[in-house]
């Protein structure tokens, strides 16, 4: 429930209640139907559940205050645990539906659907920020909500070159990007590379293995790389066995671990504990423990609910 993101939100909803006037789906004057798919039960699900509680709590806040225009919100969703095929199967059955714009999740659903989505002229929204959905002319009705991932590893990387400066260190900085194994994973890889390798940082990825109980076999290659850095692209259950086995093979007193934002979260705290002190985050979005206005609706609201920003967490207001 992030005020920005209402904002964007709310135009988008405006901008498909022209496109129903002027003879799209949905019946004039009720509701507005909007899809959503979640990842409930799936691998990014820890993120996943409370961000679409997030999605969930500000259609019912903006339903009690009389919607948009006088038009509730209806919204129609389901947990697709994070299967593309799943994703997909939803989409066109929510379009048969009459939706007149959809709330998506993961990268590769999103990439996937993009084509679909520019030719049903659905504006879609998506916990996505693969900077493949920042290309109009590939994806014009794909609404990019936060710092694409490759943004945010050259923000990363900038920072790691001026880190290895103030501390003095001679040549150059290894730096491995641990990532998901998913094209959300990779995501923000090649634009990585291309800027790291051009400032002279030696560059290595290295995906954590889907179901992995322990990351120690690819801890150990990572440093036997010899890197000073590890940027995790990944969320925040997995990043927390990274940061605990890192421990155990004493790496986190000589590397530096920095998440991008789907795991720089409390959830990353609570789960690795003393194991998460002293990991960097790269974070789009307010915490709740940051006091900004854009958070004063959202807070009220859980409040007459018996809840707090500060419970719900980060990706609830991301959501």
């Amino acid at each position: 429930m992030n005020r920005k993101l209402s904002a964007v939100l709310t135009i988008v909803l405006l901008s498909a209640l022209f496109v129903t006037a002027c003879g799209g789906g949905g019946a004039k004057g009720g509701p507005i139907k909007v899809g959503a798919i979640f990842d409930l039960t799936g691998p990014t699900s820890d993120v996943g559940t409370p961000y679409s509680e997030g999605v969930r709590d500000y259609v019912e806040w903006l339903n009690g205050k009389g919607g948009i225009e006088g038009r509730t919100i209806d919204l129609i969703f389901q947990d697709y645990a994070y299967k593309v095929d799943q994703a997909e199967q939803l989409y066109s059955q929510y379009v048969q539906e009459g939706v007149v714009a959809f709330m998506g999740w993961g990268t590769g659903d999103t990439e996937a659907l993009r084509g679909r989505i520019a030719e049903d002229k659905i504006p879609f929204m998506s916990a996505s920020y693969s900077a493949n959905l920042a290309k109009i002319d590939e994806a014009p009705y794909n609404f990019l909500v936060g710092t694409t991932y490759s943004d945010q590893f050259i923000i990363v990387l900038q920072w790691i070159l001026d880190d290895w400066k103030a501390k003095g260190m001679s040549g150059s900085p290894k730096v491995v990007l641990f990532h998901h194994d998913s094209p959300f994973g990779l995501s923000p890889w090649e634009d990585g590379k291309a800027f790291g390798e051009s400032k002279g940082i030696e560059m290595m990825e290295l995906a954590q293995p889907k179901g992995a109980t322990d990351f120690t076999a690819e801890l150990t290659r990572i440093r036997d790389f010899g890197a000073n850095y590890v940027v995790m692209q990944t969320v925040s259950s997995p990043a927390a066995m990274a940061l605990k086995n890192a421990q155990s093979l004493g790496m986190t007193d000589e590397v530096q671990f920095i998440c991008l934002n789907w795991c720089a979260d409390e959830i990353l705290i609570n789960l690795a504990k003393d194991a998460a002190e002293g990991v960097i985050g790269a974070m789009p979005f307010t915490p709740p423990s940051v006091s900004v206005p854009g958070m004063k609706d959202a807070d009220e609201f859980l409040k007459g609910k018996g809840s707090s920003l500060q419970e719900k967490g980060l990706h609830y207001i991301q959501g």
